[in-house]
This record gives structure tokens, sequence and C-alpha cells, in this order.
């Protein structure tokens, strides 16, 4: 791992430059505000005997560079069922707050459901490393079909190559959260490039990623008067392991 995402300190989350977003040089990545979130409720209730299953975060302001810090709030402490909230508070406003629920691990019901065929894509180690643009030594890539910014089907592997917060090492959950806000621009980007700024993020899992990797195939994508979906189903190498989603707006890159 090369240079971290941020750094810790006195209670507050000091971005660096690597947090910066793509629709403004002055503000942070949606990536790293939905995984600061999560690590703050991974550090506060992570136990081998829950399943974070769902993490939903709502980001209505992009937030700058100044410190950070996570407010969180344990809704629900059941023997089944955790639900733990967090705040992304930056420069003294309200920036962005996520909900996870955890579910108590048991054992599989005996029914048997329909599931989809598995997912018959190579290896990323099978495949050349496509990095990505605007991330070059954070993320490593492997395309499978399509490209970011492309019309048509999309499949890939990605990899987060550096750390969130200082020299903690990224849990299988994080990295799983890391990539989740790239379902919008994986989704919603097409002919002319990427149109649509997503204002939340939510993942369902049914078991953590077994290795580093983890795969990305849209299956949707719909808008209507300048509000879009996007999903995404999320893989590692022994196969599905859970679902992506985004509301987006109609977004234009910044100038400045």
């Amino acid at each position: 791992m090369s240079e971290c995402y941020f750094e810790a300190g006195e209670g507050l989350y000091h971005p660096t430059p690597n947090c910066r977003g793509p629709w403004d040089p002055n503000s942070l990545s949606g990536s790293v505000i939905v995984a600061l979130l999560a690590f703050e409720i991974e550090r506060i209730v992570a136990s081998d005997e829950y399943m974070p299953a769902r993490l939903t975060v709502d980001m209505y302001r992009l937030p700058d560079f100044s410190p950070i810090e996570i407010k969180t709030t344990l809704v629900r402490d059941g023997y089944r069922i955790k639900v733990i909230d967090a705040e992304f508070i930056s420069g003294g406003q309200s920036m962005a707050r996520a909900t996870c629920q955890m579910l108590r691990k048991t054992e599989n019901s005996p029914i048997k459901a329909w599931s989809p065929e598995p997912w018959d894509a190579p290896l990323p180690e099978d495949l050349p490393d496509t990095g990505l643009a605007r991330m070059e030594g954070l993320r490593s890539r492997r395309l499978i079909e399509g490209e970011m910014g492309r019309y048509g089907p999309k499949k890939m592997w990605i990899r987060d190559d550096r750390n969130l917060v200082g020299d903690v090492p990224l849990s299988p959950w994080l990295r799983a959260v890391m990539v989740a806000d790239l379902t919008n621009p994986w989704a919603n980007s097409g002919d002319g490039g990427l149109g649509y700024i997503n204002s939340d993020v939510s993942m369902y899992l049914h078991r953590l990623p077994c290795d580093e990797w983890l795969g990305m195939e849209v299956f949707n994508h719909h808008a209507t008067d300048g509000v879009a979906i996007g999903n995404c189903y999320l893989y590692d190498r022994e196969g599905q392991i859970g679902v992506t989603s985004v509301a987006s707006l109609a977004q234009k890159r910044s100038t400045s």
C-alpha cells in the first residue's frame, strides 16, 4: 500500500490529495466519503457474528478538504438485527449520512430459490491491467467488457491499492464499500461520457469478498427528467456477493 486517503488525528480525519473527486478539484470523491462512513461504522460495531448486509449513504453536499468528524448512533442493538447511523461533518456542516443494517449469521433456509447463472468471466490475473484514468496508482483494474464513459455492456475487476485511513489495512467489507460508488460512472456513463452525479449509494451483501479483487457488472440504467438510476452486480472470484445501486442527477463538471 502507498499513501492513504485519510490521516487520523485528534478525533478528526484529514483528507490527502488522493481523495480528490472528478466533479470539482476542490471536493472529495464519493468513493472516499462512503468508505470513511463505513470505516467508522465498522470500527464501532464490527463482529464476526454479524453480516453488514446493507449500507446506504445519502450524499447531499460536496465536502472540500477540511478536517472531517464522523458521528455515529447505535439505533438498534438487537440480537438478530443491529442498525447504526453515521454522519459525515466537514466545515461544521453535515455533508452525508449512512445507515448500516447488520444481520446475525445463522444457517441457510432449506428451501431452493432461483439464482442467476454463475458469472462467466476470466479471472483478473488472466487480463491486462487497464488502470483508471483519474486514479493512477490508486486502483488496479482489469476490463472484461466495455469501458467507463462508453455505450454498451460493462464488466470489470477492480482492486484498491491504498489504505483508507493511515496504516490500517482495508478489511474485506471496506474493499467492497470502496468500489460501491463506482456504480454511478460504471452504470450511468455512455457515448458522451458521464453526465450524472450520484446523490446516494446502496450496497447489499450476503457475504464478504474472499480476496482483494471485486468484479462489477452493470445490469441496469434508466433516466427520466434528469434523474437516473444505475445498478451493478458485485462479484469475487468465487461468485456473486451482492448488488449496488445509485440514484443520480444530471450534472456538468466544474471547470474551476
